[in-house]
C-alpha cells in the first residue's frame, strides 16, 4: 500500500474534474479525496496499491474528455496511513 499526492495543472477546475477523478478512483480501487486549490490546480491525495495509483493517474489526464485539459500531473511518493475508507470529493 502506498500513498500520492497529486497536483493536476490546466484546465482543471468549473469542468467537472473532481467528479471524472470520483469515478477514475472508483474504477481503480483508490481511496482517498480530490479538493479544487486556490492557485486553479486540483490536488488528489490517494491510497492503493503502486499498480492501481499508476492506473488511477494515467486514467486522471483525461485524455479523451473534450473539455477537461490537464497539462500536467505532479506526483509526489509517501507512506500509506490508511486513514481512509472511499474516495470523496472535497469543497
Amino acid at each position: 500500500m502506498e500513498r500520492i499526492t497529486a497536483i493536476a495543472k490546466g484546465q482543471v477546475q468549473g469542468v467537472g474534474y473532481r467528479h471524472f477523478i470520483s469515478n477514475c478512483a472508483q474504477a481503480t480501487g483508490v481511496h482517498g479525496y480530490v479538493r479544487n486549490l486556490p492557485d486553479g490546480t486540483v490536488e488528489m491525495v490517494a491510497e492503493s496499491s503502486p499498480a492501481s495509483l499508476a492506473d488511477f493517474v494515467r486514467l486522471a489526464y483525461a485524455r479523451d474528455d473534450p473539455v477537461i485539459q490537464v497539462e500536467d500531473i505532479v506526483v509526489k511518493n509517501s507512506h500509506a496511513t490508511e486513514e481512509f475508507h472511499g474516495f470523496r470529493v472535497e469543497w
